[in-house]
Order: structure tokens, then C-alpha cells, then sequence
């Protein structure tokens, strides 16, 4: 893992960088971890422990050395406790890594499944839409709603963030997992 706190710290960019972001208690890194099938993301009780974007290299085998894309986790925004100085930092190397990097392939902006449209959510996607980013938006925990509850959720989501697409996924089940893989891979062979 590489943590990089300004753009001087980002690998060369040479691979497509899948970027996670949302809120800081969406469940970023327990999505990373579901993905990877380990435990490689820190998982904490307390929102906002990320204060760098920590690059993970993905291989697509144990024998291959060579990472076929990175994974990238942002600081989430929102809940977090943190010090003005810090967050105040956060700018001076997030906005450069999403308007200006290069290998930057896909975001996927997470938000809470259980909960309505936020606006920091709203704004997010607005921004990236604005930036011409390709994204999706990944709607976490899902396992604590009922099929008809996710159906809901899918819906308003949908149209309170005004998204055609929404992947429904659990860390904890795994469900939407392999969707999830699917549409990373398919945007990382298109970059």
C-alpha cells in the first residue's frame, strides 16, 4: 500500500486507479476488503481514519508482481472528527487526484443504502459528473434491508441522486460483490 498525503506521493500513473469515495462512515474500507477478499483496508469503529488516498496494487494472480490496477480509498467526508488543520489539508491533493490524474478510470461513490440522498453525496456526484469522470454509485449495507426494502432504497436512491445505475452491495454478505468486479474490470480494459 502506498499513502500518499500530496501529489508528489501518487505512483506514476500507468495503470487504471479505481477510486472509492464517500462518507466517512459508508463502509469504504470494508467494501476494499470485501473486494479483495482480505483483510488489507483498516476497518475502524471511528469515522474518518483515512487521512491520506492509500493506493492497494491489485494482481490478478499470486505469481503475477506486476499490479494490473490500484485501488485508491480517499478520506471520506461528513462524520469525521478531525482537526480543521487536517481536513483543511485535504484539498491539496484530492481535488488535483480527481480533476487532473491521468490513470483515474472509475469512481465509485458509495453511499448508505439504509439512509436518503445526502447532500454531500449529491454534491460529489455533481462534481464528478462536472469533471467528466466515469462513475458508479455503490449503495453499502444492503443486508440490513429487506429484498422490497432495497428495492425502495434502489429507487429513491436513484432518483434523489439522479443516477440511471446503482450496484446494491454487502461487505457482509457479499452480495453485489461480483457485479461490482464486473463493471471495475470492464471500465479498467476500457482505459
Amino acid at each position: 500500500m502506498i499513502s500518499a498525503h500530496s501529489p508528489a506521493q501518487f505512483p506514476a500513473p500507468s495503470i487504471p486507479e479505481i477510486a472509492f469515495l464517500g462518507r466517512s462512515n459508508v463502509g469504504k474500507s470494508s467494501l476494499l476488503n470485501a473486494l479483495l477478499g482480505s483483510k488489507q483496508a483498516k476497518v475502524s469503529s471511528t469515522p474518518g481514519r483515512t487521512r491520506a488516498i492509500n493506493f492497494f496494487s491489485i494482481t490478478n494472480t499470486p505469481q503475477r508482481q506486476q499490479p494490473q490496477m490500484y485501488f485508491a480509498d480517499l478520506p471520506g467526508y461528513g462524520f469525521a472528527k478531525i482537526s480543521k488543520s487536517i481536513s483543511a489539508e485535504w484539498p491539496k491533493f484530492i481535488e488535483p487526484y480527481l480533476t487532473e490524474r491521468p490513470t483515474l478510470t472509475l469512481c465509485l461513490c458509495l453511499v448508505d443504502s439504509n439512509i436518503p440522498p445526502q447532500q454531500s453525496d449529491i454534491q460529489l456526484i455533481e462534481f464528478l459528473k462536472h469533471t467528466g469522470r466515469n462513475l458508479i454509485v455503490v449503495a453499502t449495507k444492503a443486508d440490513k434491508l429487506s429484498g422490497n426494502g432495497r428495492t425502495k432504497a434502489e429507487i429513491a436512491l436513484k432518483k434523489g441522486l439522479q443516477v440511471e445505475q446503482i450496484v446494491l452491495c454487502s461487505a457482509k454478505t457479499s452480495a453485489g460483490i461480483k457485479d461490482l468486479w464486473t463493471a471495475i474490470e470492464a471500465a479498467a480494459e476500457q482505459s
